[in-house]
């Protein structure tokens, strides 16, 4: 039982080997709204096209987790990465992956997604 939480725990990206990993942190999406206002984020939204298509946040990057492949996510140096979903448990499996891959920057989560990011009154291009 312990192995198959663990199992759960790192597909979810909640837990990274035999630890929690700082490298993987969430962020609320007030602190997102300002990076993204000053410039210092890179946005990448890991939904399916229709979802990204139905609204996204301005800039973000579609990289959708179905398909993640580490090497098309664009790291800007001096920018915080953020990954976001619609409910903020997608980008946990992205944010592993990117670590896995050798990012070896804080890759920021999305607190509540989307859908946090629209509570929080962000700005949305359709």
């Amino acid at each position: 039982m312990r192995i198959a939480l663990k199992s759960l725990l790192r597909l979810l990206g909640l837990n990274r080997g035999n630890s929690m990993s700082d490298q993987i942190q969430i962020v609320e999406p007030a602190t997102v709204i300002g990076w993204l206002k000053e410039g210092s984020a890179t946005i990448v939204d890991v939904r399916e096209p229709h979802e990204h298509k139905a609204g996204h946040i301005p800039g973000a990057t579609l990289v959708p987790l179905s398909q993640f492949d580490p090497a098309r996510v664009p790291v800007e140096p001096g920018k915080h990465l953020v990954f976001h979903c619609q409910g903020g448990m997608r980008c946990g499996p992205a944010s592993a992956r990117m670590a896995d891959s050798g990012f070896t920057g804080t890759i920021y989560r999305l607190k509540g997604g989307m859908a946090g990011w629209m509570a929080a009154a962000g700005p949305v291009e359709r």
